[in-house]
């Protein structure tokens, strides 16, 4: 183990158990595809729909989820509301996770 670093076995119950919500979070394909739009820049619903080609329904439905697990966040401007991503972390473990799925 790398020094400084916590093994899996010196997590509480309730950190397991926040972890595994958020790989649950980052399970869907739509969920992904929004948080990869939005690490690279803020965006309003109707910008995500037709970007990603969705519904903007759909949209808002799965950023209300990623809101809720604080994958992202909102400020209002005027009657727009301009979605980001919330944490530089998730943003590190999603860039590892697709290097990981990419390396043959």
């Amino acid at each position: 183990m790398t020094a400084g670093r916590r093994g899996p076995l010196d997590m509480d119950a309730e950190t397991v158990e926040r972890v595994s919500q958020l790989f649950k979070a980052l399970s869907d394909p739509t969920r992904l595809r929004i948080l990869s739009l939005l690490f690279h820049r803020e965006c309003a619903v109707n910008q995500i729909a037709e970007a990603l080609g969705l519904k903007q329904s759909t949209v808002s439905h799965q950023l209300r989820l990623l809101k809720n697990f604080q994958l992202v966040k909102c400020r209002r401007q005027g009657t727009t509301i301009f979605y980001s991503h919330a944490d530089r972390h998730v943003v590190d473990v999603l860039h590892q996770m697709i290097e990981h799925a990419q390396h043959d």
